[in-house]
């Protein structure tokens, strides 16, 4: 594992305000001594998101959810620890020291490297292609297509002729090797390697910083197959992460706190090239929950622009309810059937376009109203079969007030009672939360308030608590909740000094959210962290004495006769803990 000095982590954490960080992807604003907002990792409509400026840490009291800086990041992009470190540098302007690593560690950051290059050069020779004489043709296909010279620059776009990319590349020093690790090359059954897009008009694919990472290739013959030709997933592209166009349009997202959600990659040309810089493209395949994290990063809203046959069945769906799940406010802008977005942007123009997405409605009044032209409302088994259909859709959506508006409208629509649809809703939800996500915080037992305490002592008041902690033995500590917590405290203490953001850097994400949720109290469980100390010394001797009078009972149906001596010395170890209890009180 890379480790990089602790200084510079401390450092760099002094360096960087957590409320500066979190409100590049939340609004914040000032409540008492902390800062709240709405939580970016559920969806909510009252704030319980909650960050501590001068303890360095956030908390949301609505999903358990909390840490430090830097697992912020790492929940909210979806990186490693070094990856978290690696983006807050960057963003604080400070240079990353020399990290010890591993051999496999330095030729997997190479590989990546070279990638990245690779991919970069095959986008330069593609655009040099269609600009050249021989792209000629495909530069006319691009017009007849509506698409004008600015958006395909602005895009990218190239042409893969038959041959040609291979022998570039491998003359501007790229390894055969390489160039199938990038995709960029297939090998044929009789051995021959050769251009993987062959024919193409070439789509580059980026990360949302605009590394070019993939390719879509689209063919330029009627009968050539397939229509699309993606990159395989390489060490740099997963399919299921990567949202098209995003690197041109995060910003315009972000400012207006909305996303037009499109399917193929000449919807999102045209509705980007009509002037809404919000748009982003899944291409075609349903919003997986990375995508949807990754497009959380930007807004909750989200209007779905897709033909009027996908909207309704398919991946598009799919999409729609996983929004929906995730807690993402979702429209649908419906178009005229046998029009998409490309198709209808280049006969009504972008006013048109712009009309039909302020007429969206929201997509489970779409979905009621789509659903129910499926049933006959008007006989018990069409409702019967309509309340089945929706009422798992119903139990999916996060918020209970949004959920509640729904059952409302279910209930009207269906020709039921609304009690009936709540109930049936309410089981639907247990149903769904039998299985836990996995950023729910698994269940630490029974914390007791002296534990509580002790922790908020920690982080609020760490010279006390770490005299208290220090004083208790480790069989005060052996069977208490939070004794990961605890020993990982005494441990830091005794090696280089504690400090609650240290604390905080080291604890897993289950114990993160245990910390920050209860340091996020305004006033201490227990009055005085010493208190805390007495009534875990005293219940580790209540443990105790419980226990031995366990034993004494069994001894004595045993036969009091046979066992005296231990029962003697058993009672007379009682009496001992039955003084020292009465101390602590």
């Amino acid at each position: 594992m890379a480790l990089f000095p602790q200084q510079f982590i401390d450092d760099l954490k002094h360096q960087a305000d957590i409320v500066v960080v979190i409100q590049d992807y939340v609004s914040l604003k000032k409540a008492g001594a902390t800062y709240k907002g709405l939580c970016p990792f559920h969806g909510e409509k009252t704030p319980s998101f909650n960050v501590n400026r001068d303890k360095g840490f956030f908390h949301c009291f609505g999903c358990g959810v909390g840490g430090d800086v830097f697992k912020f990041l790492e929940l909210h992009e979806k990186v490693g620890f070094a990856d978290a470190v690696k983006l807050l540098a960057q963003r604080f302007g400070m240079t990353l020291p020399e990290m010890e690593a591993s051999d496999e560690q330095r030729a997997n950051a190479a590989e990546r490297e070279n990638l990245l290059k690779v991919h970069e050069a095959a986008a330069a020779w593609f655009r040099q292609q269609l600009l050249s004489n021989a792209g000629a043709r495909v530069r006319r296909t691009i017009a007849d297509r509506g698409v004008t010279e600015a958006t395909s620059e602005a895009l990218g776009l190239g042409f893969a002729p038959r041959d040609g990319l291979k022998q570039a590349l491998l003359t501007q020093g790229v390894s055969p090797p390489m160039l199938a690790r990038a995709g960029l090359v297939v090998q044929r059954d009789n051995g021959d390697v050769i251009d993987r897009f062959r024919n193409r008009l070439m789509i580059p694919i980026c990360r949302d910083t605009g590394s070019v990472i993939a390719f879509g290739g689209r063919a330029l013959d009627q009968d050539q197959q397939p229509k699309y030709l993606n990159s395989p997933e390489t060490p740099i592209y997963t399919k299921s992460k990567t949202l098209y166009g995003l690197n041109l349009t995060k910003a315009g997202i972000r400012q207006s706190r909305l996303a037009v959600l499109v399917e193929g990659y000449f919807d999102f040309a045209q509705v980007y090239q009509a002037g809404f810089p919000l748009v982003v493209a899944s291409c075609g395949t349903a919003l997986t929950a990375q995508q949807a994290q990754q497009l959380r990063r930007f807004t909750s809203k989200v209007i779905l622009s897709f033909d009027p046959d996908a909207a309704g069945q398919g991946a598009a769906a799919k999409s729609c309810e996983m929004l929906v799940a995730e807690g993402f406010e979702v429209n649908v802008a419906i178009l005229p059937a046998g029009d998409d977005p490309d198709t209808f942007i280049r006969k009504h123009g972008p006013q048109g376009y712009a009309d039909r997405l302020k007429q969206s409605k929201p997509y489970l009044e779409y979905l009621l109203d789509r659903v129910a032209t499926g049933h006959n409302l008007n006989a018990d088994e069409g409702r019967v079969r309509f309340l089945a259909e929706m009422l798992p859709i119903a139990g999916r959506i996060p918020d209970p007030a949004a959920r509640d508006r729904f059952a409302d409208r279910l209930a009207h629509k269906a020709q039921v009672t609304d009690e009936v649809v709540r109930a049936a809703i309410r089981k639907a939800v247990v149903q769904k939360q039998t299985t836990l996500s996995a950023r729910e915080m698994p269940s630490f037992g029974q914390v007791t308030k002296a534990e509580k305490g002790l922790i908020w002592w920690l982080v609020h008041r760490p010279d006390t608590a770490l005299a208290t902690l220090g004083a208790l033995d480790p069989e005060d500590l052996a069977s208490l909740a939070s004794r990961s917590v605890l020993d990982l405290a005494r441990k830091l203490q005794e090696d280089r000094g504690f400090s609650p953001s240290v604390l905080l850097e080291r604890l897993n994400m289950a114990e993160a959210q245990l910390v920050t949720g209860i340091a996020s109290e305004a006033e201490p469980p227990v009055r005085e962290a010493e208190d805390c100390g007495r009534i875990l010394k005293r219940l580790r001797y209540e443990r105790e004495r419980a226990a031995i009078q366990g034993e004494i009972d069994r001894l004595q149906q045993l036969g009091a006769a046979q066992h005296g001596d231990e029962i003697d010395a058993l009672w007379a170890r009682k009496r001992d803990l039955v003084q020292r209890i009465e101390s602590l009180i």
